[in-house]
Order: structure tokens, then sequence, then C-alpha cells
């Protein structure tokens, strides 16, 4: 598996944890839906959190959050409204980005809440 597939399974795992220690439930990870993906799919109190998450080894090229693109962001709400019909959910949907960059040198994990908005 390619070095950067590694780095994202990792940011994975790490965003879930980190996560779990803040009270969330991980409700689904790495839901498919025709051509999207939705990372971690989560709930804290009354909201169903979707959760993008994006993991670099540096900020060279400018940081984690700022790699979720318009389509992305249309992919994931298109996800998000099969996964609340198909599980039959009426509860109100946030969109978070866990940004994670980690080398060697450093590991720091930021959390966005409403992150974007799904109109």
């Amino acid at each position: 598996m390619a070095e950067h597939n590694d780095l994202g399974i990792l940011g994975e795992e790490m965003a879930v944890d980190y996560l779990m220690n803040n009270g969330f439930e991980i409700l689904e990870r790495n839901f498919r839906f025709q051509k999207a993906e939705i990372d971690i799919i989560a709930q804290k109190e009354e909201f169903v959190v979707v959760v993008e998450v994006k993991t670099r080894n540096s900020a060279y090229f400018g940081d984690p959050q700022s790699f979720v693109s318009k389509k992305k962001i249309k992919l994931l709400v298109m996800a998000a409204n099969e996964y609340l019909i198909s599980n039959q959910l009426e509860n109100e949907v946030r969109f978070d980005i866990v940004a994670i960059l980690k080398n060697s040198k450093e590991e720091k994990i930021e959390h966005f809440e409403n992150a974007f908005y799904h109109f």
C-alpha cells in the first residue's frame, strides 16, 4: 500500500480516538454511497456528525482542512442524506473536519465543528 494511504488510515484512527475521547459515539466508518465516502459518522447529543478527516505530513502546501473541495462537500452532503434516510434518522446533521498534521517532529489534531453548511 502506498505511504500516503498508510498516513490516511493512521489519521482516521487518530480521529476516531480523538472523537471518542471527546464524547462522540462512532456510528459508522467509511460509509460509501455512489461516488461518495464519509470517513466517520458519529453522534454527539442530538447531532449526527459527518466527519471528514484530512491528514498531511506537512503544511507546506496548506493546512489539511483547506483540501476539502466544493465537490467533496457536495458528495458528503449526498452521502449523509442517504445515510439518514437508510437508517431512518431525523437528527440534525453537522459537518465537521478533523485536520491532522503528523510527521516525525509534530503531531497536531484540530477539530473544526460546523466546518461547512449543507445548503
